[in-house]
């Protein structure tokens, strides 16, 4: 990773951004600088900012959104970054913003579609539709974040770095007790073999490596390699 994009990601991890905003951000520095046939970015000017941006409407006929999360990583690349903001961008041609009537499922609909999945793949759909879960939330859910006693599930860091609670569904308490023996038969077994590995908040994992080979992982971590095992 070049010395940029690694100032870029440096910035976004001292603000605590998301990993996704990240991930984004980071993308879209690669995909500006390749427009600009490899030209750093203080070495092209305004015009070319509003180039690309009117490229990605014009000729990608990308979503409004998207093109305007475009415009929020070159801002923040150059106004965080570089020190340098590109002020107003005359010229500039947001995509057309259109409306559409969303789609939502009856409850019968439902019903068909989680009677078609089976395992680990409907479990997790089931906490989806039932706690109203984010799929990024589901799959770093932890053992510890389930409380059977009061029905309840702690979301931690979610979307904006909050956390809150949502409801257990009543029907899939045993489920959930169910996955949380695999999990931890599955963990056992990798500690046997030197494994068992977890991921940690950046603080722990620096600070108390060894933590992580002998505490349990996320509720969802192993399922893959589970299913291949059983």
């Amino acid at each position: 990773m070049s010395r940029l994009l690694i100032s870029i990601r440096n910035e976004i991890r001292r603000r605590n951004y998301s990993y996704k905003t990240e991930q984004s951000y980071i993308m879209w520095a690669k995909r500006f600088i390749k427009f600009c046939n490899m030209n750093h970015p203080l070495e092209v000017d305004q015009k070319q900012i509003v180039h690309f941006l009117n490229y990605l409407a014009n000729e990608c006929h990308v979503a409004s959104s998207t093109q305007n999360q475009a415009l929020c990583a070159l801002g923040f690349l150059y106004r965080e970054v570089l020190n340098h903001p590109v002020g107003v961008l005359d010229g500039l041609k947001m995509a057309k913003r259109y409306h559409h009537i969303p789609v939502v499922l009856s409850e019968g609909e439902v019903k068909q579609i989680l009677n078609e999945m089976d395992g680990v793949k409907s479990l997790i759909v089931q906490l989806l539709y039932g706690s109203g879960l984010r799929i990024s939330e589901c799959l770093r859910m932890r053992i510890q974040d389930l409380d059977f006693d009061y029905r309840q599930i702690e979301v931690r860091n979610s979307k904006g770095a909050r956390d809150r609670i949502t409801m257990m569904p009543e029907k899939l308490i045993t489920h959930l007790k169910n996955q949380i023996s695999k999990v931890q038969f599955l963990h056992q077994r990798d500690l046997a073999k030197g494994l068992g590995e977890v991921l940690l908040p950046k603080a722990l994992a620096k600070n108390i490596p060894v933590l992580q080979k002998n505490c349990a992982g996320n509720t969802f971590s192993h399922l893959a390699k589970l299913e291949e095992i059983l």
